[in-house]
């Protein structure tokens, strides 16, 4: 049922404990005085949130230590990864630090952790909360797609987090939204800390981009001397020059050319060889304050305020072997290559060759306010609790998305037999770095606007009891959302056709990079002619265009989905023995009611209609937790939840956006149901010290309402013919799974060797599924499902030195099911070689050296099969210097 590790990775993964060994050799001195202190379990009546209040985390070694302490006093199934020092989380990125946590996978945009996956269901699977409360979410505007359900982890700064915790076993209390996980993001509080502060320079190099960037960050905390008032600001700044070489295709069409090939087989569609480059420069700033002006009294407020701009410049020359807007491909008879259903070479004449160059300004601002105010009268605890957030992704003035375009026709000559890890043979007759064979093609201009808001109002009450039912709880809770996206685009046709020699050399120049994709030979296009950055905008996006009124297609393209949610929950906890076993848990129960509109624009001929569809659902969502302490080491759990999860925004909303570049569109649907499954989950934990751990887990997930894909071919004015995709409920899927995770400080071995350990985690999954793409059916195969995935950490920590290597991997997943009249695509299994190396130079100061990436690996993409290659995608190492000071 499992797919086992492959001999070629585990060889990489043990280069960790190489790595490991080699510091050892380096060490000066012994420091593990308080590992088990660090480590002592709390009792299993504490709720999670409290259970490391009092474990000060100051290394690698005991942050583990600390999860698992927290692991094991949770009423709940969890994993957890804590910062190992004020501003010094275990990686620069939440997400990259999340991918310690067993079960948990993530996704990589330009080598970055952006989106997190947990046992196997992808990103919009899971449910973010910063400090507990909902916060809002939106996909950056980057080429016009947010979907509405994917936290971007980017937008928070690792150095202001103290501890992410993804919970798997949901109980009542907990806001429901997850499949997969949910996942806690915790900031550092002034009660926590007391008066401390510190900071960290950084200076990080991508050897891709071959380009240095500074960092800073700043953290000051206060307490008066009773505690009974603190107050705690941070601040960072962060820059990053980014490059990422790809080579992909969108995808294998099938019966295109079946006047000379007959039916049943796929043929390449748009191929393009890419450079994509990006400036970001992130800052936050993050205010919290504490107040207990009495034992029984306490005031939280958090205020986050967070700014990404993003400067994003592409260079690529497009191929388009199946575009008729211009010309007619023809495939020449006899040329084809054929292997089982692809034709993977061929010759086609009238190809359009269209070199393009894409710049936007990419801005996206994120608010966060939360109040909190506690009440524990004797047995009781009421909480009144605030939460409002506002993130917006849009383009400044005058920045918003330019496509400036030139193109020559001449014949391609392809051949993708090499396989999909190589890079496929790309040839025509002209050359493509001559502007005398290039003409002006349409330009575009494309301004977004999307804004989220969430608001959240909760009521929280409790008692505890001294007999076997040890705590009732009960709340109340309304939560608004909402999604405005506003689009606009403009197709300007001023030069179509215009030899570019006559617009004159500004439109064009050579391509500013070299070495495109260079480890790897082959006989494709590696530099090319590109037109400019500004030359185009100047021309053409006059006032007289800016002051056009909306075109249908853009108020088609815009939308506005309200959601309004209210809930109640009660739980009872419970504590007795059975057979002399100590036995602890949860059961209880909480409903939803979701009120949602969705509003926009269809077009009835001619005729912008406005249009809005309410939607009304209501769920149930039981949920119970059992833990049972087998010895005071061996703890075993089992846990069975209702739960749901509503769909992305874009995909409820009533729009259509009809692709630019090819006969397809996207569109919404109003009446989705939510995504909904039964989950059950049981687990075993050994804690033979306080400085090991070894846990597994088996888990199943049954949906039903899975939303699956839709064909339905539309008509366009001016474009004809379209083949639309939208969703609808209707497929089932199931996911089985086991993990196991394991992690040891080797402190029982001699000498220098005292300061080594290691972590380690394995996630097996297997889905079962059974859903449509259009009239093509899917089996068995998830979205953004590895089957495998593992992480293995080799640490050492020893007097001033402390070292880290980390190999983390998984196998190939879904990544798009494709459509009637496409195939779908996989990315194929890839891993990450992470790594440290710090020094303390005095207890006041340290300097790490940290690697990403480390052995440069590269991503592949393929269609149906490994057969029609689809992408090759690579970011390069990125390694940064780091400063840091605490006081």
């Amino acid at each position: 049922m499992f797919r086992s590790i492959t001999t070629a990775r585990c060889a990489g993964a043990v280069a960790v404990l190489a790595f490991a060994s080699l510091a050892a050799g380096q060490a000066l001195a012994a420091d593990n005085t308080a590992a088990a202190a660090a480590a002592a379990p709390a009792s299993a009546e504490t709720d999670s949130a409290n259970a490391v209040d009092a474990i000060v985390v100051t290394s690698y070694g005991k942050s583990l230590q600390a999860a698992a302490a927290l692991k094991r006093s949770a009423a709940y199934g969890l994993d957890a990864v804590n910062a190992e020092d004020i501003g010094k989380f275990p990686t620069r990125n939440a997400a990259e630090a999340l991918q310690l946590v067993t079960g948990v996978t993530i996704d990589r945009q330009r080598g970055a952790g952006l989106y997190v996956s947990v046992r196997g269901l992808g990103p919009q699977f899971q449910y973010t909360e910063l400090n507990g409360r909902s916060i809002a979410v939106n996909d950056l505007i980057e080429n016009g797609g947010a979907k509405g359900r994917q936290f971007r982890f980017e937008v928070l700064p690792a150095e202001m987090i103290s501890q992410i915790e993804v919970v798997k076993t949901p109980t009542a209390d907990m806001d429901e939204g997850a499949l997969g996980g949910n996942i806690n993001i915790k900031t550092f509080k002034p009660f926590d800390l007391g008066n401390k502060a510190a900071f960290s320079l950084r200076e990080t190099y991508n050897d891709v981009r071959e380009k240095a960037d500074p960092s800073g960050s700043g953290l000051i905390s206060w307490t008066n001397a009773d505690k009974t008032l603190g107050l705690l600001a941070s601040g960072l700044y962060d820059e990053r020059h980014t490059r990422t070489d790809r080579l992909y295709m969108v995808g294998w069409n099938l019966d295109r050319f079946t006047s000379v090939l007959g039916k049943g087989l796929y043929t390449p569609t748009r191929t393009r060889p890419t450079i994509e480059t990006e400036h970001r420069k992130l800052y936050s700033g993050a205010l919290s304050g504490q107040w207990k002006p009495r034992g029984d009294l306490q005031t939280d407020v958090d205020v986050l305020v967070t700014r990404l701009d993003a400067g994003y410049d592409e260079f690529g020359l497009d191929i388009y072997p199946d575009d008729t807007t211009f010309a007619t491909p023809q495939l020449v008879a006899g040329s084809q290559k054929v292997v089982g259903d692809s034709v993977v070479g061929g010759t086609i004449n009238n190809v359009r060759w269209m070199a393009s160059r894409e710049t936007s300004l990419n801005r996206h601002d994120l608010y966060v306010l939360g109040l909190k105010q506690t009440w524990t009268p004797g047995a009781w605890r009421f909480n009144v609790e605030y939460g409002y957030s506002r993130a917006r992704s849009y383009h400044p003035a005058g920045q918003a998305t330019t496509r400036d375009r030139m193109a020559f026709f001449a014949p391609l000559t392809y051949d993708f037999s090499r396989g999909y890890t190589a890079i496929p043979q790309l040839t025509t007759t002209v050359d493509y770095s001559n502007p005398a064979n290039f003409v002006g093609q349409a330009f575009d201009y494309t301004w977004k606007d999307s804004r989220d808001t969430d608001e959240t109002l909760r009521l929280d009450g409790a008692r505890v009891f001294s007999g076997w039912f040890t705590k009732i709880a009960f709340g109340a809770e309304q939560h608004n959302m909402n999604r405005a996206y506003l689009r606009r685009d403009w197709t300007l046709n001023d030069i179509l056709n215009v030899p570019m020699t006559s617009l004159g050399s500004s439109f064009y120049q050579p391509l500013p990079y070299s070495g495109f994709l260079s480890l790897l030979s082959g006989n494709s296009p590696r530099t090319w002619l590109t037109p400019t950055s500004d030359a185009y905008y100047q021309k053409l996006y006059t006032a007289a265009v800016a002051a056009q009124p909306w075109s249908p297609a853009d108020l088609r393209n815009s939308f506005i989905v309200d959601q309004k949610i209210r809930s109640a929950y009660l739980r009872g906890d419970f504590k007795f023995d059975v057979g002399g076993l100590p036995v602890s848990g949860n059961l209880g129960v909480r409903y939803a009611d979701t009120k949602q509109l969705a509003s926009g624009t269809l077009i009835s001929g001619s005729t912008p209609v406005p249009v809005s569809y309410p939607k009304t659902y209501s769920n149930w969502l039981p949920s119970l937790n059992v833990k049972v302490d087998l010895r005071d080491d061996l703890i075993a759990r089992f846990a069975a939840s209702r739960v749901v999860n509503r769909p992305n925004v874009t995909d409820s909303a009533p729009r259509i956006t009809v692709s630019r570049d090819s006969p397809t569109a996207s569109g919404g649907n109003p009446d989705l149901n939510p995504f909904l499954a039964d989950q059950y989950d049981a687990s075993l934990e050994w804690y033979p010290s306080p400085t090991t751990a070894l846990t597994g887990a088996v888990f199943v997930k049954k949906m039903d309402n899975y939303i699956t894909a839709q064909n339905t071919t539309i008509q366009v004015p001016g474009r004809g013919d379209v083949l639309l995709s939208s969703n609808v409920n209707g497929g089932d899927a199931e996911v089985r799974g086991v993990e196991a995770a394991y992690n040891q400080s080797l402190s029982f071995l001699p000498g220098l060797f005292s300061g080594l350990g290691v972590q380690a985690s394995v996630t097996l999954v297997d889905s079962k599924a059974n859903y449509f793409a259009g009239n093509r059916q899917i089996k068995d195969d998830l979205v953004g499902l590895s089957k495998t995935s593992y992480n293995l950490v080799g640490y050492y920590e020893k007097g001033p030195i402390s070292a880290r290597l980390g190999w983390f991997w998984r196998s190939r997943y879904l990544q798009s099911i494709g459509s009637t009249t496409t195939a779908q695509s996989y990315i194929d299994a890839y891993g990450s070689l992470d790594g440290s190396l710090s020094y303390q130079i005095t207890p006041r100061y340290a300097v790490t050296l940290e690697g990403s990436n480390l052995s440069d690996e590269l991503r592949y993409t393929y269609g149906k099969t490994k057969d029609q290659p689809m992408e090759i995608y690579h970011w390069g190492r990125t390694v940064s210097l780091t400063l840091r000071g605490k006081f």
